[in-house]
């Protein structure tokens, strides 16, 4: 039996399912901790199967295109910041405080990895640039990231000041991922023979964080102040975000001379963020009251990026080179 087009695909579907089971079922005292707990060792766990399976070579290829990276990384680490500065007056009648944090901490998050790499092949783009930026862009942004919430953002970050919570973040996701490219010499064939034990972690490390976020938030009430009518604005905010960095990405690639596969790489490595380098991120950076409709935005907004990244890739893929 074929699946419905209308359906969503699986992970967006477990994630929905674990928004509901905290919703209903949330974990409080010993077995928070607990959670906390197994949640911290699956997120280092990708972390490390990740430095495991990126391919050095694949990266030194792509590393010369120097424009180009600067470019995503300007796209990803200034342009969306300020548009979420910028729109503050459009966007905070449409959401609460919480969920604006929210937005502007999707807005300082790194590019995605596999997936901008993935739309970047199908739509016939430079592939070993588009790992190179979106790479440089996830081990750029546990640094950058924290720094920038600082700055930015007036939240009570758990970890104290921006050095503290980069450090954080460091221990939690850079030194696995040294860690895995240290073992990549004696373990990288295997984890490139069994991919589906990547993608498991991958995703059930988001899931336990998205549990464990909801769960304390539900506590705090965040249904009570999430109505259907935000939601709908939450969405309206991510379809702006999306676009307008698309269409600047693309028109800055156009006018500074680069060809069609280096502006194919560069509008979806500069267009995507990472809900895997996300999730743990807001988990280290913000209080536990914040938490769940903090990384609300960034759910949504991961849905939203996938559905018109696919769309948008057959259409590059379908035009005549």
């Amino acid at each position: 039996m074929r699946r419905p087009r209308f359906l969503p695909d699986n992970f967006t579907l477990a994630m929905i399912a674990t928004v509901i089971a905290a919703s209903v079922f949330p974990c409080y005292g010993e077995g928070a901790v607990i959670f906390n707990n197994i949640t911290h060792v699956a997120v280092s766990l990708l972390f490390f199967l990740h430095g495991a399976k990126l391919s050095r070579e694949a990266v030194i290829a792509g590393i010369t295109h120097w424009r180009l990276h600067l470019l995503v990384l300007l796209c990803t680490f200034a342009l969306f910041p300020l548009l979420g500065l910028v729109l503050k007056p459009i966007l905070t009648p449409l959401v609460t405080p919480d969920l604006y944090l929210g937005i502007l901490f999707l807005c300082m998050l790194p590019s995605t990895v596999q997936s901008s790499i993935a739309f970047t092949a199908a739509a016939r783009g430079n592939v070993p640039a588009a790992i190179c930026s979106a790479s440089a862009s996830n081990l750029l942004g546990i640094f950058i990231t924290p720094v920038l919430v600082g700055l930015l953002t007036s939240a009570q970050m758990q970890g104290g000041s921006p050095l503290e919570s980069a450090l954080q973040i460091a221990l939690q996701l850079l030194l696995p991922f040294i860690a895995g490219q240290v073992a990549r010499r004696w373990i990288g064939a295997w984890v490139e023979k069994h991919k589906p034990l990547t993608r498991m972690v991958d995703q059930g490390s988001i899931l336990l964080v998205v549990y464990t976020a909801f769960s304390e938030s539900v506590g705090q009430g965040l249904w009570h102040q999430v109505s259907w009518g935000t939601l709908a604005g939450l969405l309206l905010i991510s379809a702006l975000l999306l676009a307008l960095v698309m269409g600047i990405s693309s028109q800055l690639a156009r006018r500074l001379g680069f060809n069609r596969e280096d502006r194919i790489a560069i509008v979806f490595c500069g267009s995507k963020k990472s809900l895997a380098s996300g999730v743990p991120m807001a988990k280290v950076l913000f209080a536990g009251s914040a938490l769940g409709a903090v990384v609300l935005p960034l759910m949504l907004f991961h849905q939203l990026q996938l559905m018109v990244c696919a769309v948008l890739a057959q259409r590059y893929a379908q035009e005549k080179t």
